[in-house]
């Protein structure tokens, strides 16, 4: 196994930086603004169908998304919103390229 990077001012300054990032899109934003299933919500998350049904249940029976969650929905508002304008080596190293 190769020795691990030591990390620099830079890298640690973007640690810093992410640890306190506030980025994050709630269930019933996402779905009010795209056109998408509870389904391809759970697809998004990594979650049940069910789970996502629970999110926008009210009363006792609702379910509350986790911080990944209301990041990965953020994450792919950014992605649907400037997907053409991220160049192509980057949607590679983000592994997006095996999806067309």
């Amino acid at each position: 196994m190769p020795n691990p990077r030591t990390l620099q001012a830079r890298e640690l300054h973007l640690i810093s930086l992410y640890s306190h990032w506030e980025f994050g899109m709630t269930p019933r934003e996402f779905y009010a603004k795209w056109a998408v299933s509870y389904e391809q919500i759970a697809l998004i998350c990594s979650r049940s169908d069910s789970t996502v049904k629970g999110w926008f249940k009210q009363g006792r029976n609702r379910r509350y998304p986790t911080g990944n969650d209301l990041r990965h929905l953020a994450v792919m508002d950014f992605l649907l919103e400037h997907f053409e304008e991220i160049p192509e080596h980057i949607l590679f190293l983000l592994c997006l390229s095996h999806s067309e």
